[in-house]
């Protein structure tokens, strides 16, 4: 919904005017969540402020902690059973683990983070999502 506590959206029904851009493709694509052409991150994990391609601003945008929580998860499940099969298959010492998972995690969490927090923020557009508020809180 537009309006001060949403800046950058379009006003009801204008949404609908563009050609609808699919949360999922553009949120595992790195790309903006309105157009789905501009580029989602500065750098390797920030968000850009606004998108390059379409203007839309992207400040308000706030994924949290939650790509944290979907990465531990996800990742603690994969180096567990990792380190489980390499255990039971070849009982190494503990440095060929390390060797061995330390990478794994490593390199999946950063890959994971900016994958799981481009969907994050993409599906929060989608879902027009925003911070909670109890009825009794006043109006803007």
């Amino acid at each position: 919904m537009a309006g001060p506590d949403r800046p950058g959206t379009p006003p009801p029904g204008e949404a609908s005017r563009r050609p609808p851009v699919s949360p999922l493709r553009a949120g595992l694509a790195g790309r903006c969540p309105a157009c789905g052409r501009g580029a989602l991150f500065d750098g390797l994990l920030a968000l850009k402020p606004a998108c390059g391609h379409c203007g839309h601003d992207l400040s308000a945008a706030d994924p949290g902690d939650g790509p944290a929580v979907f990465v531990v998860l996800i990742l603690g499940i994969l180096a567990g059973g990792l380190g489980l099969i390499v255990e039971m298959r070849a009982h190494p010492p503990l440095w060929v683990h390390a060797l061995i998972l330390l990478p794994v995690i490593g390199g999946g969490t950063v890959a994971l983070l900016r994958v799981i927090k481009g969907l994050l923020v993409c599906y929060e557009y989608h879902h027009d999502a925003r911070e909670a508020r109890l009825d009794r809180d006043p109006e803007p």
